[in-house]
């Protein structure tokens, strides 16, 4: 087990899939844990039950990440719930999939502003909280570094844009002894991509592996890089795809 013991960590679109597991895996590790989520307070409160349930503390914070002033207060209220911030896990996104020629505009700028704007503006109002250790660690995607079938080019884009991000904030934190990664999963079953939907089959053809990941598995990159034991990893990505794109 990972010791995490008095650090305080913030999960963006913690409520459900791989958010929800990053969350509940950072509390079992030690950390006392606040996300954040949009509409379903069911599954928040699910999710803050089973963080209470390790004895560490829980915050759900009702948040659109494509809101800059929701961005900002939930920081602040992290902050104030946990007395602090140690880790930032930017994990809310969402998808796109069709081709460019039929993208809709609101749909183009609500991707840039959920998937690329608010990681950036999260990291903003975090870094301020940040001490020596700290760590953010952002969510991308496999499709970010390579696109194997069409249909979900801007989605990809959006990913993409996360791997500059990593490496730039890098350079700027590490004076400060803060460490910034990028996680990318590949094909992860959960409720927005199940690995018995209509497309499983070929998704899973895709890898070496020859299945889908689980949310845990990559839950479980997130707390090794939130740890001590990645206190030299900075500016790096670490896919984990099942050999998508190996």
């Amino acid at each position: 087990m990972i010791d995490l013991k008095g650090k305080r960590a913030l999960v963006t679109g913690g409520s459900r899939g791989i958010g929800a597991a990053i969350a509940l895996a950072l509390a079992e590790n030690g950390a006392d844990v606040a996300f954040t989520y949009q509409r379903s307070a069911e599954r928040a409160e699910s999710t803050a039950a089973s963080i209470a349930a390790t004895g560490r503390r829980a915050r759900a914070i009702q948040a659109d990440s494509a809101d800059p002033q929701a961005i900002t207060r939930s920081i602040r209220e992290c902050v104030e719930t946990l007395g602090g911030l140690d880790i930032l896990v930017n994990s809310a996104a969402i998808g796109h999939a069709g081709p460019i020629a039929d993208i809709d505009l609101n749909e183009f700028q609500a991707l840039l502003d959920v998937n690329v704007r608010a990681p950036v503006l999260f990291a903003k109002a975090a870094v301020p909280h940040l001490g020596e250790g700290g760590r953010i660690i952002t969510i991308g995607s496999s499709l970010g570094e390579r696109v194997p079938f069409p249909g979900v080019t801007a989605y990809a884009m959006s990913k993409a844009a996360l791997s500059s991000f990593t490496r730039g904030l890098s350079r700027e934190l590490g004076p400060q002894g803060i460490t910034v990664n990028l996680v990318q999963p590949g094909s992860v079953d959960t409720d927005a991509n199940p690995a018995d939907g209509a497309a499983a089959d070929f998704q899973r053809s895709l890898t070496s592996l020859g299945r889908f990941g689980e949310p845990r598995e990559i839950a479980n990159v997130v707390v090794f890089l939130a740890s001590s034991a990645a206190s030299i990893i900075t500016g790096a990505t670490l896919t984990a795809d099942g050999g998508a794109i190996a």
